[in-house]
This record gives C-alpha cells, structure tokens and sequence, in this order.
C-alpha cells in the first residue's frame, strides 16, 4: 500500500465483531487496496481506510464507494453465470485452496498476536529472568 501510515486492526472493531473479524476486515481492505485488477475507486476506498482519512462506517455509506461494490458484485454475478459446469467445479477447487491458504495464514497471525509478551521459549520465564539457586 502507498500509505505513508496503516491503521492498525484494532480501529476496525467499530464494524467488527470481534478482533478475527477485525483482523480479516484488515487483511481484505489490503488486498484491496493493492490489487490493480480493482476499479480505482474500491482501491482508494480501502487506502482511504487503512490510512485513517476515512472511517469504515462513512466509506461503506459514500455513494461512490458503494455504486464501485455494486458493479463489481454485479460483474462477479454475471461472470459466475456464465460458467460451465466445469468451470464451477474448477473455481471451487480453486477457492478450496485459497481458503486453506487463507486459514494457515489468519492462524500464523492469530498466534503470533495472541503470543505471551516477553516470554521465551525455554520454559516460559520471562526473558531476561535468571534462576536463582
């Protein structure tokens, strides 16, 4: 993302319903913002986002941001219209494997956020806590 400063997760829990949900709003307003096969204005309403100048709620109720969702829901309508039988099957196959990426992914950051703070490795001591005998 080109923003010079990201909003971190936590800012989205006033649309969240929890950190999880908070944390993939996140990580799908990024790939937004960083995806060039989006229309310009779903990108410059997720860098709006993720960059604190425009607040979740009033992005998802702008006019221009709102009719930029409609179309693109719209063409991924059509387009699932349109598919074979194979097809269909092939983008399942195709979602089953991003969602299982996906998955791994949201738990390596859910471990890695839920980490105890200053705890090593070696038996749980605090780091930098010496065993006095």
């Amino acid at each position: 993302m080109t923003a010079d400063r990201e909003i971190p997760y936590e800012e989205l829990m006033g649309v969240a319903q929890d950190p999880e949900q908070a944390l993939r709003l996140h990580r799908s307003l990024r790939a937004i913002a960083d995806a060039s096969s989006l229309d310009i204005d779903l990108r410059d309403m997720a860098r709006a986002v993720l960059s604190g100048r425009v607040d979740v709620k009033d992005a998802f109720q702008d006019p221009r941001y709102t009719e930029a969702v409609y179309q693109r829901l719209d063409g991924i309508r059509r387009a699932a219209d349109d598919q074979t039988y194979a097809e269909r099957r092939q983008s399942k196959a195709r979602f089953a494997d991003w969602d299982a990426r996906q998955r791994a992914e949201l738990e390596r950051e859910r471990a890695e956020r839920d980490a105890p703070v200053g705890v090593s490795g070696r038996g749980g001591r605090p780091l930098g806590a010496e065993t006095r005998r």
